[in-house]
């Protein structure tokens, strides 16, 4: 008993310092973002403020920011609409409709899983260019509007619900879209609030994309704004205080989104397992 409790002891131990090192620079981001120049320089680890500011808020106010958060909120909200409708219906299709070519139109969507991303940057380009779409909105939502991963995790999902629940719709009338949309899809919030968070994290986080569907400055989203933030007149000294200012204010958005879908999918998951 004494020793299982001394090993209880070491790991939460353990836990604690991974914790620690996990959201200290969190908190070096926090801190960072209300100091100086002259003392992010000087102490750039500490996690609290030797000298408190907020100049880069109103640096940041000044230059194209609200502009590039309104165009990450509207493109963002978009691609995640777009991401759970599609998403939904093809992993439905795929996982319940019976007709030819199934199965490989299935494997080539895990073939994309193993896909890195950058490798399809260049002809993502050249088709956005033929099309007359490159530099637009569309091109910048369009491409993203479904992804492979999300397909096969709606797909997975579907395969778990009881058939007989579709057969009990079939037998009163409802046809293959009336039951998905009446019968499956409401039984499915767990995955479709994973879906949810996934999606507008990964659509508010892109950055190769943007850089290579758009040129135009008023088509900046936060990440190819922020990354360009630094040049010029403002690429002068270290300038950590704007560079993490900003990376906080991008963080926002995303903590409450995950926050908020994460407490229904753990309400929505016990709720699944009463049933």
């Amino acid at each position: 008993m004494k020793r299982r409790g001394y090993l209880r002891w070491v790991g939460l131990g353990v836990l604690l310092l991974v914790a620690v090192a996990y959201i200290y620079p969190f908190l070096i981001q926090l801190a960072t973002a209300f100091k100086t120049d002259a003392d992010a320089t000087a102490h750039p680890l500490t996690p609290w403020p030797h000298e408190w500011s907020v100049a880069v808020f109103a640096t940041l106010a000044q230059q194209d920011f609200p502009r590039w958060a309104l165009n990450s909120i509207f493109i963002s909200v978009t691609i995640t609409i777009g991401r759970v409708v599609f998403n939904s219906m093809a992993g439905y299709a795929l996982a319940r409709l019976r007709f030819r070519g199934r199965g490989a139109v299935f494997g080539a969507i895990v073939a994309i899983l193993a896909v890195p991303s950058v490798v399809l940057l260049i002809p993502k380009f050249l088709v956005l260019n033929q099309f007359g779409m490159y530099d637009t909105y569309a091109a910048m939502i369009i491409p993203l509007l479904a992804d492979a991963s999300g397909v096969f995790i709606m797909k997975q999902f579907f395969e778990s619900v009881p058939l007989s629940v579709e057969e009990a719709a079939r037998i009163d009338g409802a046809g293959p879209l009336r039951t998905f949309w009446s019968v499956v899809l409401p039984m499915s919030k767990p995955a479709l609030i994973t879906m949810t968070i996934l999606a507008f994290q990964g659509s508010w986080n892109e950055l190769p994309h943007y850089i290579v569907s758009r040129q135009d400055p008023a088509l900046n989203t936060l990440t190819t704004g922020v990354a360009s933030l630094v040049s010029g007149e403002l690429g002068q000294g270290n300038q950590f205080p704007l560079k993490l200012a900003a990376a906080l204010l991008m963080t926002v958005p995303v903590a409450i989104v995950y926050f908020v879908f994460s407490k229904r999918f753990t309400r929505g998951t016990y709720e699944g397992v009463d049933k």
